[in-house]
């Protein structure tokens, strides 16, 4: 499996400089989604796929790149929030600075508060925060889905129009990935997988193939999106 991670890690890394760089080149509207999309990276993939490396296995990194998960769901929807309003409206407030600033806040605080409590942290606190952030995942991936949904209709006759479909994609792959994970979470099935083998086994394999679809769709939305507004 530790092959397997790492080229995850390979195609979330690329998916997560692609949209970092779209955030920067392009208008103030798409920086909250593009960021949000960036910080899967951060708060994912680096300490869930690469536990091998020195220091990223500890249960504060593992901890904290939950509660930095659970900051990338709820960046970028509001991001598609604020892009649904602007095409309503064709307004938008606030400029790109402002989004890097409070995202690299808000998890500078958390790091701290994280920190101060960091002796508390066990087995059982790292499986609670999992479930607070997968949950989040779940619910907010549908939502964002019907959101997106209302969006293209706005916009597909614009040559983005496809773009929005190709999230609609995105947000499904990761309904599939987290959604897993949290059934495995909420069941115990990592610890009763013997008496419930196939159930264990499905989801597994649904999480896993959920997260490669999710990272390749992302890498691919945001090339396409750039192309298009070059």
């Amino acid at each position: 499996m530790e092959i397997f991670q790492v080229v995850l890690a390979v195609f979330w890394l690329i998916a997560g400089v692609v949209s970092f760089y779209f955030s920067i080149g392009n208008a103030r509207v798409w920086t909250s989604i593009a960021v949000g999309f960036f910080l899967i990276l951060l708060g994912e993939i680096i300490p869930g796929a690469l536990p091998f490396l020195p220091g990223l296995g500890s249960p504060y990194v593992l901890v904290m790149g939950h509660i930095i998960g659970t900051i990338s769901i709820l960046v970028m929807s509001h991001g598609f929030q604020e892009y649904y309003v602007f095409t309503r409206t064709l307004e938008f407030e606030g400029n790109k600075l402002v989004v890097y600033l409070v995202a690299a806040g808000v998890i500078v605080a958390s790091m701290l508060f994280l920190y101060a409590n960091i002796g508390l942290i066990n087995e059982d606190v790292i499986r609670i925060v999992r479930i607070v952030e997968n949950t989040n995942w779940v619910f907010l991936s549908l939502i964002n889905i019907d959101l997106i949904r209302k969006i293209y209709f706005n916009v597909k006759d614009t040559p983005i129009g496809n773009g929005f479909l190709a999230f609609m994609v995105v947000f499904a792959c990761i309904f599939l990935w987290k959604g897993s994970q949290l059934y495995i979470d909420v069941f115990s099935l990592d610890q009763v997988k013997d008496v419930f083998p196939i159930r264990y086994e499905i989801s597994f394999w649904c999480k896993n193939l959920g997260n490669v679809f999710a990272s390749i769709s992302v890498g691919a939305t945001f090339l396409y999106l750039g192309k298009l507004l070059r």
